[in-house]
């Protein structure tokens, strides 16, 4: 599952990131293997979307959040 796959209001955990040349800017952002992600929102036609990561609020494009693998946090994933 990728990050564009998650409903505003889930928990991941991002597994791995797919592009090379997106890599070092996704990683500047602090999204890294193992780093809890929530998705807050998505704009009205679905692109950017907003997630908190690290106490902070980031939105990124669809196509990145394509680029990011994840699995639902243990929390999510109990429910």
């Amino acid at each position: 599952m990728t990050l564009m796959d998650v409903r505003p209001g889930v928990s991941c955990v991002i597994k791995n990131i797919f592009v090379n040349n997106l890599r070092k800017r996704i990683i500047d952002m602090g999204l890294t293997t193992g780093t809890k992600v929530t998705v807050k929102k998505l704009a009205p036609l679905g692109d950017p979307m907003e997630i908190q990561v690290r106490g902070y609020l980031l939105t990124i494009r669809k196509a990145e959040a394509r680029m990011i693998d994840v699995e639902l946090s243990h929390e999510e994933a109990d429910q």
